[in-house]
């Protein structure tokens, strides 16, 4: 019975560090709005800032997830950026309606998170 516990609380834990990257990500993407808003930024700049929030998030779900676990911390961290990654296309392809959407940067942005977050565990 306590492995269904420590399942169910690790689980949880998931869950909370998913949804707190999400919040994180959209307020970071907000700011990024105003600062197009306000100082007129070209779409390189856009795109650098994008995956620098993707680096960043992730970096801090594997660091806050690696560092409730205690051991293992860069598979835990590795995990959490594979999952945010996953949310993340799960959500482009419902919101772009299709596969064409996903172009070339698909694996670049999977190795970036998924190495942000194993980075962030293995730092915690």
């Amino acid at each position: 019975m306590p492995n269904k516990i420590n399942l169910s609380s690790r689980l949880t834990f998931i869950l909370k560090c998913l949804l707190v990257s999400y919040l994180l990500t959209t307020g970071f993407l907000l700011l990024l709005a105003l600062m197009l808003y306000r100082f007129g930024l070209s779409e390189k700049v856009v795109s650098i800032c994008i995956i620098a929030i993707y680096i960043i998030v992730t970096f801090f779900a594997g660091f806050w997830f690696g560092k409730r676990e205690g051991n293992r911390k860069f598979l835990w961290g590795l995990l959490m950026g594979c999952l945010y990654f996953l949310i993340l296309v799960i959500v482009s392809l419902i919101v772009n309606q299709g596969i064409s959407s996903l172009g070339g940067n698909f694996f670049t942005v999977l190795i970036l998170c998924a190495g942000s977050g194993m980075l962030g565990g293995m730092v915690s």
